[in-house]
């Protein structure tokens, strides 16, 4: 399965859908945000793809995100997700809360760790599970998403232009 990471887009729609539209060229599936979308026009451009999305930490109007996000037919988690995509558990935060990132790795009950937050691309493995921050679209050098190859464990880093 062909997994598209996106996170900290800052209610910058426009780069959302470059983003969103280079992870489908290159084939995803599935798409997951890892926080601070920043507004509904964001959510706009998931709006008909199977999509799931958590909260960052300024994502202000949580309650009014979740709704219309409902309305759109895309997943909100509230501040995580565990979630199981093509036979893998993922996890999934915005990644500005130390202690609960601590006890995923901790616990080590997970495939994947998704987060955003730094604005910073990451791949690294702490025990069994894979750290993947895919960067950001926003306040950011380069603008950068992830997609992740599930069957082959292969990720690539994307520039949006």
């Amino acid at each position: 399965m062909l997994i598209g990471i996106l996170s900290d887009t800052h209610d910058r729609a426009d780069t959302a859908a470059a983003a969103i539209a280079l992870l489908r060229g290159r084939g995803a599936e599935f798409f997951i945000h890892c926080g601070d979308v920043g507004g509904e026009g964001v959510l706009d451009q998931l709006a008909g793809l199977p999509a799931a999305f958590v909260l960052g930490n300024t994502d202000w109007d949580q309650d009014a995100l979740a709704r219309y996000a409902q309305n759109l037919g895309i997943a909100c988690h509230g501040r995580f997700a565990s979630l199981e995509l093509d036979g893998k558990m993922f996890a999934v935060l915005h990644g500005d809360d130390a202690h609960l990132r601590q006890r995923i790795l901790t616990e080590q009950r997970h495939d994947y760790l998704l987060q955003g937050h730094t604005h910073v691309a990451l791949d690294e493995h702490v025990g069994r599970t894979r750290i993947i921050n895919p960067g950001a679209l926003q306040r950011a050098r380069q603008k950068t998403v992830a997609l992740l190859d599930t069957s082959r464990d292969l990720l690539t880093f994307l520039e949006v232009g």
